[in-house]
């Protein structure tokens, strides 16, 4: 596609060849079935159980759980399951039900369930039991978790995370790398990478300083989203490793605007990142941060926080010279807001 923009129909192309792989987001994969259509994901996170009263006791669930009341809620979503046992997103609501009524035991049984039922991993169950240390959250992204996740989420995600959550990380990152260009006498980039693009927030702020920009992600959603606004030279529904092994040591600009959140460790992903990155290219990205000793922990938000020296230590022991490291509010979550880092390192000429 060269510099020319990528069109609506170019796009719906991209997204209906590429939508019978799964592709990978950090690294390995969690759970099987990793070569099956997205379109299965979504069929398999539709709430509905195949069983009309099940459904109906369903519903009453819900409107237990819409008035606070989870412990009712999770008795009577028990019930529905007895009716409708394979019923997959069923044990995601009781456990989700029990983990609000503070039952921490029912969820996790819950959770236990839902992970034998959902080989593809859709709902995440692996990651649940991980964050309530019932289990190993395994290496790399859970990738049919945070696909699903997203492929649900492109139509609302803006309003969503920039009206309701205050999300302000293109910006902040934006600031970095305009001050970075200022410092450095960079007049435009050549290439540019944006990681994990969504619907554009990050891309629209970079489009008038790079040259030629592309963007990647794992949710075919997100890029129909994005294609809409021709905000991108090329956009790609790719696994983030594989994507960046053929691009090795082109990109003069490379961001991540809360992707690595959902990779887990940091090296393995700097380790793909660096050798995509021309001499004196940059980096910028966020994490979600803590100030404890452990590098990487799984929060019950499902997203990773990594500690502020080991980010330093990682991003050194990759051979990158950190420019700016600063935290930040990144946006809100249910009312608490999220400290993390943004981060701008330079890959040494």
């Amino acid at each position: 596609m060269g510099n020319a923009r990528l069109g609506l129909s170019q796009a719906g192309e991209l997204i209906v060849s590429q939508q019978l792989q799964l592709v990978r987001l950090c690294g390995t994969p969690l759970g099987s079935g990793n070569n099956r259509p997205v379109g299965r994901i979504l069929s398999k996170t539709f709430h509905s159980s195949g069983d009309v009263i099940a459904d109906r006791r369903a519903d009453y669930a819900k409107s237990y759980a819409a008035d606070g009341d989870f412990a009712a809620a999770a008795e009577v979503m028990g019930q529905a399951l007895e009716l409708a046992p394979d019923w997959i997103a069923g044990w995601d609501l009781l456990g989700s039900y029990h983990e609000k009524a503070g039952d921490v035991s029912g969820a996790l049984s819950a959770w236990r369930q839902l992970e034998a039922l959902d080989d593809d991993g859709a709902f995440g169950a692996k990651l649940k039991l991980a964050a309530h240390g019932a289990s190993s959250a395994g290496d790399g992204t859970a990738v049919s978790y945070v696909e699903a996740l997203f492929d649900q989420y492109a139509q609302k995600f803006e309003a969503a995370l920039v009206d309701r959550l205050g999300y302000q990380v293109p910006d902040l990152l934006d600031g970095l790398i305009a001050g970075a260009m200022v410092d450095l006498g960079i007049v435009r980039f050549a290439n540019a990478l944006d990681l994990g693009c969504g619907t554009g927030l990050m891309g629209v702020r970079l489009r008038s300083k790079a040259d030629a920009l592309e963007g990647i992600d794992l949710s075919a959603a997100m890029i129909a989203e994005t294609a809409r606004k021709g905000i991108y030279d090329r956009l790609e529904k790719a696994e983030l490793v594989a994507f960046l092994k053929r691009r090795a040591g082109q990109a003069d600009l490379v961001t991540a605007a809360d992707v690595f959140i959902y990779c887990g460790a940091l090296p393995p992903v700097l380790a793909a990142v660096v050798p995509a990155m021309a001499p004196g290219g940059l980096l910028a990205f966020s994490l979600e941060a803590h100030e404890g000793e452990e590098a990487v922990f799984l929060r019950p938000s499902l997203r990773y926080a990594h500690g502020v020296e080991a980010t330093r230590r990682a991003l050194a022991d990759a051979g990158l010279e950190i420019l700016r490291l600063e935290q930040a509010t990144l946006r809100q979550d249910r009312g608490a807001p999220i400290v993390g880092m943004l981060i701008l390192a330079r890959n040494p000429a």
